[in-house]
């Protein structure tokens, strides 16, 4: 039997009934990042024990590949459940899929987890890990698995929704247990063959739990509906995380601490930013006094650069009647996404989930010219998008938000400018906020009915998309299926301060709506043409871009954002009217400045302020008084003493209009 290599040339002779692992014996290993996990065959990520035909082609798949990381953390999900269902044989299990950094397992438990649960938890898993138990792979029928799974009623689901009876469809986050194609139950084996634990699952898996190492934890538990449906069985999720080494679980563990420093609802708190009262609603935040000078800074600032841009300003309202929504497809397309319909006078309305309908009214409102192409139009539009609420999260997954929506309207020849036109715009707007580590991802059309429009402008839009992207020179992602439901999209997948990723503004590219509503002009002939609708939103949401900002800058606001710029501490009470002087010139120059004239010694005033980050403190006492000067002092502690009053006002209006961080 011949062996194919990755680079398609023959690699080894081996015996029939040669499996993945013989075919890379020589790169087998059983810890670290290269450490061989499975095998991908004939581009199929398979088990190192999968027996092989002739002329297979085999490629070696590493733990610290993205792959192997993958199935390193699902192998890791099994043995949590093995390590529950030890301690608590009554949990019933749901799912346990891999997920970004980590992995989980859904169970049915009567008593909560404990946070001594879930460090016993992760003892019990290292002797698993210890004994070295082997996963099997065993193809079995739809019978076999109801049979051996009789006491498992939520894998029975699964088998349902996997069988003829359920269509052939896979439940939400289930696609690690099953799928298309044949059923098979993993079995984990110890050393004198006996079954240790199964589980229905579609693989694949490491060889042994000893590849896990001592590289994993067990992190946290939550509340989690079944298959994400609020009307399902609440269940015990448990987390935990799995990487290849120690050292990287260590720096990952690093890194979650840093993010939770960074949390911007702990910060949003401590600053006096915003709150989320529950007597308004989940996902529905208010901004304080502080945060609504950061939320005003950013709104005056894109206001401003779309009228640089060239866009009118628009306004349109919070409802609409109910075929408005039909028109545009977002009914039924988007309509789980949507709140529940209003009844007024005989008409249903809703709260706007977008605000594209109705600058299509405004175009259609009448007639245009090829002269006035392209239209662009703008607002800061308040939508309402009902999330579920396990996945609210603070400003970056919030119920309503306000978008800095903008949409041009072109002929076909313009939109390939417009939209590199909008990309410059975007990436500008970005590094004036400080964030500039992104890459692009180019979202495409899937399989599923959810897409609207015929295969020849699918074409079209995400080629006109695709070379405007690679003409910025940036790195571009695919994202097959992740498109809107009426046409392909770009979007900014920016890296914060400590390396995360987070989606930030989107370009899209419509030739559905101008469809549906009808839209023309006239062009140059004098025929009737319909121009092309491109969508773009450069915070996304004003909400979201400011919980990223927040992290991003860990509250440390540069000063032309921070909420007050300027605080003036008098060495003691003498010297506060001269500080209200120097704060007098500074305010006139429109810095946010205050003077703290309380009665709190000078120190505490120093540790409070600097505990807010506010960006620059002045101080003085009696030699300062005399020489009409200030004291620098910044947020890491550096002083700068007997500055010139003159000389710091413009130090901080640079600072302010360069936009530095300081």
């Amino acid at each position: 039997m011949v062996v194919v290599g990755p680079d398609g040339r023959a690699g080894r002779t081996l015996p029939a009934g040669s499996t993945a692992g013989d075919a890379l014996a020589e790169r087998r290993g059983d810890r670290g990042e290269d450490a061989l996990v499975v095998a991908r065959v004939g581009g199929e990520l398979v088990d190192l024990d999968t027996v092989l035909a002739d002329g297979d082609v085999v490629e070696p798949v590493t733990a610290g590949s993205a792959d192997g990381l993958q199935v390193l953390r699902h192998s890791a999900a099994h043995v949590l459940a093995q390590a529950v269902q030890a301690a608590r044989p009554d949990a019933r299990l749901g799912i346990g899929p891999p997920v970004v950094d980590g992995f989980y397992y859904d169970f049915d438990v009567d008593v909560p987890f404990t946070p001594e649960d879930l460090q016993a938890l992760h003892k019990a898993m290292g002797r698993i890990v210890k004994e070295g138990q082997r996963f099997s792979r065993r193809v079995v029928t739809e019978e076999q698995a109801r049979a051996e799974l009789a006491d498992e009623p939520y894998k029975l689901e699964l088998i349902g929704l996997k069988g003829p009876a359920g269509g052939g469809e896979v439940a939400e986050g289930a696609a690690v247990e099953v799928g298309g194609g044949e059923l098979t139950i993993y079995e984990n084996l110890r050393r004198d063959g006996s079954v240790a634990w199964r589980d229905l699952c579609r693989g694949p898996h490491v060889p042994s739990t000893r590849a896990l190492g001592n590289a994993f934890a067990v992190t946290r538990s939550a509340a989690a509906y079944w298959r994400g449906d609020q009307e399902n069985a609440q269940l015990q999720r448990v987390y935990g995380t799995a990487w290849p080494t120690k050292e990287a679980l260590t720096a990952y563990v690093e890194r979650l601490a840093e993010a939770e420093r960074r949390d911007h609802r702990r910060l949003g708190t401590e600053l006096d930013l915003f709150s989320f009262p529950d007597e308004i609603g989940s996902g529905l935040p208010v901004f304080h006094p502080r945060g609504g000078v950061v939320k005003r800074e950013m709104e005056d600032y894109v206001r401003r650069r779309h009228v640089e841009e060239g866009f009118d300003y628009v306004g349109t309202p919070h409802i609409s009647k109910q075929q408005l929504f039909e028109t545009s497809g977002h009914l039924p397309y988007y309509a789980d996404t949507m709140f529940p319909p209003m009844e007024l006078e005989n008409a249903e309305y809703y709260l706007k989930a977008m605000n594209c309908p109705m600058h299509n009214l405004v175009y259609r409102s009448r007639g245009r010219s090829y002269r006035e192409l392209p239209l662009r139009f703008f607002e800061f539009g308040s939508v309402y998008r009902y999330e579920k609420s396990g996945v609210v999260h603070g400003l970056t997954r919030v119920r309503g938000m306000t978008q800095d929506d903008s949409h041009s309207y072109c002929t076909a020849e313009q939109a390939p400018g417009e939209i590199s036109k909008l990309l410059g715009f975007v990436l500008g707007l970005l590094r004036d906020f400080g964030i500039d580590d992104y890459y692009l991802e180019l979202s495409t059309r899937g399989d599923s009915a959810k897409f609207i429009g015929s295969d020849e402008q699918w074409e079209q839009a995400t080629e006109v998309l695709r070379q405007a992207a690679v003409e910025t020179g940036l790195e571009l992602v695919p994202d097959p299926g992740g498109a809107a439901f009426y046409g392909p999209k770009i979007s900014v997948q920016a890296r914060d301060a400590i390396g995360r990723t987070w989606q930030m503004s989107t370009v899209q590219y419509d030739f559905n709506q101008p469809e549906r509503f009808g839209l023309e002009y006239q062009a140059a002939d004098g025929s009737r043409q319909q121009p092309v609708m491109i969508h773009s939103a450069k915070f996304g949401s004003i909400e979201r871009f400011l919980g990223v900002l927040v992290e991003h800058y860990a509250g440390a606001f540069p000063p032309w954002l921070a909420p007050v710029q300027v605080v003036g501490i008098p060495v003691a009470g003498d010297f506060a009217p001269y500080l209200h002087d120097v704060a007098a010139l500074l305010r006139r120059r429109g810095v946010r400045v205050e003077v703290d004239d309380s009665d709190d010694r000078m120190q505490k005033k120093i540790r409070t302020h600097t505990k807010q980050k506010v960006p620059f403190l002045l101080i003085a006492g009696g030699e300062d008084v005399e020489k009409g000067a200030v004291s620098f002092r910044f947020r890491d502690g550096r002083q700068d003493n007997g500055v010139p009053v003159d000389e710091a006002v413009e130090r901080v209006l640079t600072a302010i209009t360069t936009r530095a961080q300081v």
